[in-house]
């Protein structure tokens, strides 16, 4: 029998590879853990916790701004930049960012570079190649190609880097309207930067259901952010120390001068790692996969964003723990992403689970809704906040099948939504389960009783 470095190599330590090196290597195999860029992937180092204790601050400060009508003077409130950042740091490094500890005390090997398949059961990294009986692919996605021309004399933003930024602009440009810009955008405006948004679709938030985002561009409104919907950016020029976003918005080229340009235009799968001497097959949107998220080469597997579909760690981290259940041979799990929640963390949230009104559009089926708005419980009188609703989403059989909230705390009252699709609840039993009174999740009390 032919003799292996490891029994299982996994290419990547964010959300999905870390998940499966620290399941498989507690089940006893030799495992070894190769990341290119830092430890942990991008949750821990450059997006969801950083940004969401950035993000915390920067909403922190917007309320006590707000806090006036509650009896609180805010006249004198101001923020200082560089403790937020520090912040955020602090948060990132006591989650793990770039750090070897947790996998290095699970006896996991780390290798720190770039891997290269050579061969079904071989890789290089650096000028070192490893062998394997097993792989399990999970170096995530990156930012897609923008397709607008950019001089290499303007510089912009990325929203992994975005955080970088030495000080808040005095004006920001936000390209692209899905949850990453709209938080970003929110960010900033928070921060009392002047911030423009723009999208080439005709709304914001063009995934998630339309009433969020008709109540998101009130709520962006309110705050002061300029809404470019159905306008496509094509280029960026530097205007002395300013940079020139030019756009086409209804047939005409226009433009606009801006202190920062932050690109949330969507992500493509890393699939650059020499698939092709593995025979995995792959296409522009990621590595094809069936339901145990084995590849075409049976004992390699991918899972997170390089297979696609919708990003998340929730997501990433179901796709391994499948995969590492075949993987070390004691499961038949497929992937089942029945109750998924995907979050907005804008103000309000917006959570969204199961299939929206605009999935059952297109394939002609039959459901029944129910939209409340915030003001239907007495929690948004208590907390004096409007902006939102909740939205159920009901099948032919009556069960529920989507539903999205829009309100402060959305993803945790979208938790009981994601137990009643997962485990198929109608109207009237999610009606008779007892609720808080006096809170958001009263919404969906009140929903599934006007529908049942």
């Amino acid at each position: 029998m032919k003799r292996f470095d490891y029994d299982l190599v996994v290419i990547g330590s964010g959300d999905a590879g870390s998940e499966a090196a620290l399941i498989a290597a507690k089940s006893g195999l030799n495992v070894a853990l190769v990341e290119a860029k830092k430890w942990g992937g991008s949750n821990l180092n450059t997006s969801n916790v950083p940004f969401g204790a950035a993000l915390n601050g920067a909403f922190t400060y917007k309320q006590a701004l707000a806090g006036a009508r509650f009896g609180i003077s805010s006249a004198n409130l101001r923020y200082n930049y560089p403790t937020l950042m520090n912040w955020k740091n602090q948060a990132a490094k006591r989650a793990g960012a770039n750090s070897k500890k947790i996998f290095e005390d699970a006896k996991i090997t780390c290798i720190h570079g770039e891997a290269r398949f050579v061969s079904k059961t071989e890789i290089v990294v650096g000028k070192d190649t490893f062998s394997a009986k097993k792989f399990l692919i999970a170096t995530g996605a990156s930012v897609a190609d923008t397709g607008i021309k950019i001089p290499e004399n303007v510089d912009y933003y990325l929203p992994e880097n975005i955080l970088d930024i030495p000080r808040a602009p005095k004006s920001v440009f936000v390209v692209g309207a899905g949850s990453t810009g709209c938080e970003i955008a929110q960010y900033f405006a928070a921060l009392g930067c002047e911030v423009v948004i723009a999208d080439i679709a005709g709304r914001l938030l063009p995934r998630e259901d339309e009433e969020a985002g008709q109540v998101l561009d009130e709520v962006f409104k309110r705050d002061g952010i300029k809404v470019l919907t159905q306008s496509r950016v094509v280029a960026l020029e530097k205007d002395g120390v300013e940079k020139k976003v030019i756009f086409m918005r209804g047939g005409q080229e226009k433009s606009i001068k801006i202190g920062a340009v932050i690109l949330c235009t969507g992500s493509a799968p890393n699939v650059d790692l020499g698939l092709e001497n593995a025979g995995v097959k792959y296409a522009h949107d990621g590595i094809k996969v069936d339901d145990t998220m084995q590849t075409s080469t049976k004992h390699i597997y991918a899972a997170g964003d390089v297979v696609g579909g919708h990003s998340s760690t929730e997501k990433a981290i179901i796709d391994a723990r499948v995969a590492v259940a075949h993987i070390v041979g004691k499961s038949k799990l497929t992937r089942n992403y029945d109750g998924l929640i995907r979050v907005t963390n804008t103000c309000p949230e917006v959570a969204h689970v199961g299939v929206s009104e605009d999935d059952c559009i297109r394939r002609d089926r039959k459901i029944k809704k129910i939209i409340v708005p915030l003001q239907a419980v007495q929690k948004a009188n208590i907390a004096g906040y409007y902006s939102g609703f909740v939205k159920l989403i009901y099948g032919k059989s009556g069960v529920l099948i989507g539903g999205t909230v829009m309100a402060p705390n959305a993803g945790l009252v979208a938790q009981e939504l994601a137990y009643a699709v997962k485990y198929e609840m109608n109207a009237s039993e999610m009606a008779a389960v007892p609720h808080l009174t006096n809170d958001w999740s009263e919404l969906i009390r009140t929903a599934a009783e006007r529908l049942k």
